[in-house]
């Protein structure tokens, strides 16, 4: 292709400069160091300025993002090295963003892998590999952590060619560069012993280049190993819009790669989306629409130009209903772009307006317009996300591909000032020749070898088949296996107990399977408000040897309101709102101060899996409260009754310290089974 005529100033070059252009994701599994290695690129190539030098993880500027550590929404930047321009987009590295990955890699013409040289390939490493493999991309093999103690490289790259190998790599695949770095002291280099060595250096306080070339061998190997992108500059224009950004004074941005063609601003040009068959998709017609601002990529900055030609990425502002997966083209010779495909969602979740008796006290947006119409906003931009109306006029079915990608969700809408309350995660079942088949996930863990009795036994309860095991060191274990989905909800607290915290634990999606069976659900019921009040030490210290309790003298409690975790294994009615009676009797001990256990907080994801069927979390912008849907004893006592499971008459008067037994619910079965 020809070079691009460059609109502005970069770096040490002046404008009109012909440069070459590279487009390059940075793919890896979680926490195996992306981000932190683009924070290194953009420092040595002079992309970073002021405060921004010395911040960490610039790339991830979401609140979510820098709060969890995890790269939640794939992002572009750009860095001018000699004469090639080379586009970087960060990807995500949990398995629930894994749409993000899927996406990004049509923008593409090659990668870099990045492998942690101590873990090696874990399950989403698996993931974006074949990924990339089913694109024909070369990738550039980065082995990174060298800093750490105990790394295992010989082996790594092993582990790597066997999966790439099993994966269906060609030869030209298989045939990848390798290369070692440590992110973290902006160094890497194809010879291990160089790298270590530049590594210690900087520890001890060298500066990177002083001591080596630094991070800029990657960008040497980007040059040489990953292609040009294609395209024919003179073709009818064709942009695949894959990213949506928001500017306050430009409106909607929408970011792709130029396929074919040129682009201009106040260009005349043509917005349509191509037919989906898979989705059911007819496509949009062409509709005539105007390029009010166009932008290139440079560091973390947005740079107007004025003319962009095939193969670079850009973004464009100025045209109405953008999505993603739409077609900018031609309006003279329009040609549409298939739309983008990315795997199903695996797991679906109920949003409903909030019902409770604290319904509007704390969100903005309560009403079932606003929550529908934020959902389908969110579809138009999250492209592995499903939004469907379940029939009802209070709810709305969201589908995603995992507890976390829908935990995120929760957690932004809530901060924006929604207010719903949402069901628990159910599993997408599929019929396959008249048989039940179910999502799974294909599961790595490493623990201590103390503990890996127990995390077998749990794993083995919900369904596990383990696959393989091996020894990492003298003390730990790594295991994989293949679990039902369902079988990871609400696993993880329970496996950070299981290893003192010492475990590590990762997923990512394994593809349909024969139903596994039931998995037993939670062990014990749940505490129920019995009365709308205020909870008092009085009341809560007389039923502590009832269960758990989530709440505090002080709260406001309403009926129907979860309060606490049962002991045994039935939902119980308690009053945490009774008061102490006042007689004008006294006694040395009846003003002693009541002893409370400290309540057990639950997080966003502890309380999504905490749901049991016949139970809602209520979120609003200031509290998450569980719930039972039926919120009047009453009523939940005469379903029962119907189910023929009739409480006993003491149980319905309750007893003297305020609590009254009630059986199980129907969600509360010792089986779940989806």
């Amino acid at each position: 292709m020809p070079p691009l005529r460059c609109a502005f100033f970069c770096g040490r070059r002046k404008c009109g400069a012909s440069l070459q252009i590279r487009n390059v994701a940075i793919i890896a599994h979680v926490d195996h160091g992306k981000t932190t290695l683009v924070d290194a690129i953009l420092r040595q190539t002079g992309s970073l300025r002021g405060t921004a030098l010395n911040s960490e993880r610039v790339m991830d500027s979401n609140e979510l993002e820098r709060e969890r550590g995890i790269t939640i929404l794939a992002k572009n930047t750009a860095v001018f090295y000699h004469d090639v321009k080379i586009n970087i987009v960060d990807t995500p590295g949990h398995a629930d963003f894994g749409g993000e990955v899927e996406r990004i890699l049509d923008m593409v013409d090659g990668c870099l892998l990045l492998v942690d040289a101590f873990e090696g390939p874990m399950p989403q490493t698996r993931f974006v590999v074949e990924k990339a493999l089913s694109r024909h991309l070369r990738p550039v093999v980065v082995l990174n952590k060298i800093d750490r103690d105990g790394i295992q490289p010989e082996k790594t790259l092993d582990d790597l060619l066997e999966l790439m190998i099993d994966l269906g790599a060609d030869d030209s695949q298989i045939d990848f560069p390798v290369f070692y770095a440590s992110a973290r002291a902006g160094v890497a280099d194809a010879s291990l012993d160089k790298a270590l060595a530049a590594t210690r250096q900087v520890e001890a306080g060298a500066n990177p280049l002083d001591v080596s070339n630094g991070i800029l061998p990657l960008l040497d190997a980007i040059v040489k190993y990953c292609p040009a992108p294609g395209g024919d500059p003179d073709a009818p224009l064709q942009l695949l819009v894959t990213t949506l950004d928001w500017d306050d004074y430009l409106g909607r941005i929408g970011i792709g790669r130029m396929h074919n063609g040129r682009i201009r601003p106040g260009q005349t040009v043509g917005l349509g989306r191509g037919e989906d068959p898979a989705q059911n998709d007819p496509g949009r017609p062409v509709q005539p629409m105007r390029v009010q601002n166009l932008f290139t990529f440079q560091g973390l900055k947005r740079l107007p130009i004025e003319e962009a030609v095939a193969g670079d990425i850009v973004a464009v502002a100025g045209m109405e209903g953008l999505q993603i997966g739409d077609t900018v083209t031609s309006a003279e010779e329009p040609r549409l772009l298939p739309p983008i495909q990315v795997d199903e969602p695996t797991l679906t979740m109920i949003f409903r307006v909030n019902d409770s008796p604290f319904a509007g006290r704390d969100g903005e947006f309560v009403t079932s317009r606003q929550l529908r119409d934020r959902l389908q906003r969110e579809a138009r931009t999250n492209v592995a996300l499903r939004v469907r109306e379940t029939g009802a006029p209070d709810e709305v079915e969201v589908a995603g591909r995992g507890e976390l990608q829908l935990a995120i969700l929760i957690e932004t809408m809530r901060r924006e000032g929604y207010e719903f309350a949402v069901s628990r995660p159910r599993p997408i079942y599929k019929q396959v020749n008249g048989e039940l088949w179910e999502p799974l996930e294909r599961l790595t863990v490493d623990v201590p070898q103390e503990s890996l009795g127990t995390v077998m036994e749990k794993l083995g309860i919900r369904r596990g088949e383990l696959l393989n095991m091996t020894p990492v060191g003298s003390s730990r274990v790594r295991l994989d296996f293949l679990v039902p989905a369902r079988g990871l909800i609400g696993f993880n607290s329970e496996f950070v107990t299981d290893t003192k915290g010492y475990g590590i634990m990762s997923h990512t999606y394994g593809g349909y399977g024969p139903y596994r069976g039931d998995i037993p659900a939670r062990l014990y019921g749940t505490l129920i408000a019995w009365e709308n009040g205020v909870a008092t030490a009085y009341a809560l210290g007389n039923l502590q040897d009832r269960g758990t309790f989530f709440i505090e003298p002080g709260t406001e409690v309403y009926e129907g309101m979860i309060v606490g975790e049962s002991s045994r294994n039935e939902d119980i009615d308690v009053n945490v709102a009774k008061k102490k009676h006042l007689t004008n009797m006294r006694s040395s001990t009846s003003d002693i101060a009541v002893k409370l256990d400290v309540p057990r907080r639950l997080t966003l994801e502890q309380c999504i899996a905490f749901l049991a069927d016949d139970e809602l979390l209520e979120v609003t912008p200031q509290h998450l409260r569980l719930r039972k849907r039926v919120l009047s004893r009453v009523e939940r006592w005469a379903l029962r009754a119907r189910r023929g499971s009739r409480p006993q008459p003491d149980e319905a008067r309750g007893s003297g310290d305020g609590s009254a037994p009630v059986p199980a619910a129907s969600g509360r079965s010792t089986k779940n089974g989806g």
